[in-house]
This record gives structure tokens, sequence and C-alpha cells, in this order.
């Protein structure tokens, strides 16, 4: 019997893809009215009233990126104190979290980091991510994934050659994710460690490579270790 799993940010960019793919799941998707991540008696009630065995927590804030900091508040407000409900309720509920973070929640200099690495934010999305991870990592029966990924069409007509990441696309997320549901802990979750000029012409995608300045705001190997990630997939 499949178990019953609550997926909170029901109708973002994630879970419409998730929804249209799923095969193997038994999901409920949770729009922001059926779920308020900042009202602990809304994140109850459809606790209450779906009875998962298992919650994946999608909502929050992520793009355009300098919303963080032009509106610091409601990236604390979704990311932080939203997943700290979360995880409260799970806990309260005794619930398997799984929670959405990201790759930027390390450094981004040295690449190939692994789930044992130092973290240390290269932007303030990261930041709020990580805090979201600080409360989930207090729940022991939770499962942290630092994942980089991306809608499908490649979103940009121009992509650096030399910044190195771990893309995948949103459908690849959903072909792996029942063989992961069952971990906890941290998790890296990504493809293939490339430019994001190499991932985007692979992907069949016409885009120009240019070369992204020493100064740019976003660090040059972003690269993760994925040695975890394909010995639970293999």
């Amino acid at each position: 019997m499949k178990k019953k799993i609550l997926v909170t940010g029901g109708d973002g960019r994630f879970a419409k893809i998730l929804k249209k793919n799923n095969k193997k799941l038994d999901l409920f998707f949770a729009s922001k009215k059926q779920c308020n991540i900042l009202n602990l008696k809304s994140i109850s009630k459809i606790i209450k009233k779906i009875k998962p065995k298992i919650l994946i927590h999608c909502a929050g804030l992520s793009r355009p990126m300098n919303i963080h900091d032009k509106k610091i508040s409601k990236s604390i407000d979704l990311n932080i104190i939203g997943t700290a409900n979360i995880t409260k309720m799970c806990k309260k509920y005794n619930i398997k979290l799984i929670y959405f973070s990201t790759g930027y929640v390390y450094e981004g200099t040295k690449g190939n980091y692994s789930e044992n690495d130092p973290v240390k934010p290269f932007n303030k999305y990261g930041l709020s991510k990580l805090g979201g991870e600080c409360s989930v990592a207090m729940y022991s029966n939770s499962l942290i994934l630092r994942i980089t990924m991306t809608e499908k069409p490649f979103l940009h007509k121009k992509a650096y050659k030399n910044l190195k990441s771990n893309f995948m696309f949103h459908e690849d997320l959903v072909k792996i994710l029942p063989k992961i549901i069952n971990q906890k802990g941290i998790l890296n979750v990504g493809g293939k460690s490339q430019s994001v000029f190499s991932f985007a012409k692979k992907g069949g995608f016409k885009v120009k490579g240019i070369k992204a300045k020493k100064n740019l705001a976003f660090p040059l190997n972003q690269t993760m270790n994925l040695a975890k990630l394909k010995r639970i997939i293999s």
C-alpha cells in the first residue's frame, strides 16, 4: 500500500511538473489557500484531513533572486519561519518531512561539495534556505534535499561557459524522487557537473555561450559531489 504524501506549494512550478508526471506516488497537492505555512492551525487542519505519512515541503520563496534582498521579511517568513512551522507540525503528528533546499547553501568557489562540507551561502536566498534547514535538521525523521534544478525548456538565451553547476530539469527529479523519499539526513541532488552552457546545449536548446566575469554575483564552481545520490538510485 502506497504511503499518502502531502505536498506543500501545490500550485508552484515543481509541484505542477510532479502532478503531471507522477506515476508511482500517492500525492495530495496543497495550495497556498489550503495550507498557509505561516499559520499553525492551517497546517494542522490539512494534516488532519489528509493524514499523510510523508510531507514534501516545496512551498517557499525562490525567484527572482533579488527579492530576497529587497524583501527580507518575506524571505524570512516563507523560507525560515514557514519551514519551522511545518517542522513543528510534522513532529507533532509524527510525519516524515522532506525539505526542498538548495545547493546555494554551499560557498560555490571550490566545487565538488559533499553533504559533510561546511555551508556558507553566497546570497540571501541561500541563507533563507539554510535557515529552513536548521529547523528541519532538529527533527530526526527528516530528509533535506539540496537540489540544483530548473525549468524545461531552458529559460535563457545566453548561458555561462565558465560557471559550473549540477543543473537538472524538474522532470529529472520527478523520475528519481520515489527512490530517495525513504532516506534521512542530507542529500545532494542534481545532474552531471558541467557548465551551464553545456547543460543547456545538451538539453537541445539554442543558447549563446558567454563568459562570466570574476565579479559576478554568483561564484563560478557550484558543483556538488553526487556520490551518495548515485549509490541510492543505482
